[in-house]
């Protein structure tokens, strides 16, 4: 075989946009109100500046609110499936601290910020991450009935799961606040809904 024609690395990056918009944001962000919030602003713009979807995720020290790393959608501009928020910002802080286990012993408690629960994907990334909290904004049906995306087949008891493996979850009180963003996803005439088996 000729193996030249192998792809052998692959990579994705985030959009500029998302640095200058942590540019003015503090380092630590000492509440969960004010993780989640930064989250839905992320996702907000990543559709707006027709990056990706309507998703971000944080990677922040749980004591401190120190933010790790940011992650956006950034599926379509990466031609990458698996570049969904939360593999983002989990990849980035992986790389930032030189370590695949976010849940190592010289580590701090990290957690992972989302602005909804986990897709099936995002399910087992974040479970094997090493992360020990997750924060979500919200979880249920209006995420896949606003936007159209497929979330794909989440087992019911995967808050217990999360939980069995020292995994805390966490909803927010900003529930509302993530479903707008979605809300005005869906209702965009050229969003991009792209699931593998089904339209994009």
């Amino acid at each position: 075989m000729d193996t030249a024609a192998l792809a052998t690395a692959f990579g994705a990056r985030l959009p500029g946009w998302v640095t200058a918009e942590l540019g003015g944001v503090p380092e630590i962000l000492p509440t969960d109100d004010d993780r989640i919030r930064l989250t839905n602003r992320l996702a907000e713009r990543n559709h707006r500046e027709n990056t990706g979807g309507p998703f971000a995720a944080l990677v922040v020290e749980s004591a401190t609110g120190r933010l790790i790393s940011a992650g956006v959608n950034v599926v379509l501009a990466s031609g990458l499936s698996s570049t969904h928020a939360e593999v983002t910002a989990l990849s980035l802080a992986q790389t930032r601290l030189g370590a695949w286990d976010l849940g190592g012993p010289d580590l701090p408690d990290l957690e992972l910020v989302v602005n909804w629960r986990p897709c099936v994907m995002c399910y087992g990334a974040t479970m094997w991450s090493g992360v020990r909290r997750l924060l979500i904004a919200g979880d249920g049906p209006e995420l896949e009935k606003l936007t159209g995306f497929d979330e794909g087949p989440m087992v019911a008891d995967w808050a217990p799961q999360f939980a069995a493996r020292g995994i805390e979850v966490v909803l927010s009180p900003l529930r509302e606040e993530a479903i707008e963003v979605f809300r005005a996803y869906g209702e965009r005439d050229d969003a991009v809904v792209y699931n593998a088996r089904g339209t994009s």
